[in-house]
């Protein structure tokens, strides 16, 4: 009887762990990967890296151009904004309060409007700067702020009373930086030019006259001013070979793809306004 249980307990022992060839043969059939399913592999995640890193750049190319566009825009905003309100100060016209005769508080025709500044108000260009000046004076408002004409700074803050003082701002074109009053208002500036609208004496057939400041013998004949202003851009694009725009002239084609760094291949858009310095018929 005990050796009869020996063998059954040596047989059960057998049986339970799986014998050393077995195991052998069950590890043959667990292949890794080859070396061409590596290399593939490799390769198809390679290329999902390459197409993504195309399309980030072209995303970052679009994304800069759309700033590039934005900040040209809003510089040209501010410039001519800024020209324009300095233009409207030399040749605006205000209404003067002032008593008549007979001190009922009304206006006589004869006083009604008169040119502000019409002793101290120049337009003038030399060496590629353009000044504009005018007589500023303590002007009465609600919120008693001082004078309402300021320059293209916000000065002067204030003016005694009774007294007048001239009011000047002074544009400059510094390389490509613009200033007024050596303040820098824009940059990457081409090109800036103004001109000067005359009014013909002919009044049978009356016309404007586009001119420079050399073309102006008489400053109280100026009419309108025509500013025209030309920016590029900080991100280089891809131009075909020639490609190129018209200057303020309005007749040169200027060549982007020849023009010296940092002009190159940068785009370049033209503003041009034109202001009118006094209302017609109320002079």
């Amino acid at each position: 009887m005990a050796l009869h249980t020996h063998r059954y307990i040596k047989k059960i022992a057998t049986s339970a762990y799986p014998t050393r060839d077995k195991e052998q043969k069950h590890l043959k059939f667990q292949a890794g990967l080859t070396l061409i399913e590596l290399m593939i592999g490799l390769a198809v995640g390679l290329l999902v890296v390459a197409v993504a890193t195309v399309s980030l750049l072209g995303s970052r190319s679009v994304t800069g151009a759309v700033s590039d566009i934005s900040g040209i825009q809003q510089q040209a905003a501010y410039v001519m904004r800024t020209f324009g309100t300095q233009l409207r100060q030399a040749g605006s016209l205000y209404l003067d309060l002032g008593l008549d005769a007979d001190g009922d508080g009304e206006i006589t025709s004869a006083t009604a409007f008169q040119l502000r500044g019409s002793t101290d108000t120049a337009i003038a260009e030399n060496n590629g700067s353009v000044t504009i000046r005018f007589t500023g004076y303590e002007e009465p408002t609600f919120a008693n702020a001082g004078p309402i004409s300021r320059n293209c700074l916000g000065a002067p803050g204030s003016i005694p009373a009774g007294t007048t003082t001239s009011i000047e701002s002074i544009f400059t074109l510094n390389g490509t930086d613009l200033r007024c009053n050596d303040q820098p208002i824009a940059q990457n500036v081409a090109a800036f030019q103004v001109r000067y609208l005359l009014q013909g004496t002919d009044q049978d057939d009356p016309t404007m006259l586009y001119t420079n400041s050399a073309g102006v013998a008489d400053w109280n004949r100026v009419q309108g001013v025509e500013v025209c202003l030309v920016l590029f851009g900080t991100e280089r694009i891809d131009l075909p070979e020639g490609a190129s725009y018209t200057g303020c002239d309005g007749s040169t084609a200027v060549n982007i793809t020849t023009l010296a760094a940092p002009r190159t291949n940068r785009m370049h858009y033209v503003f041009r306004n034109v202001f009118q310095l006094r209302s017609q018929g109320l002079i």
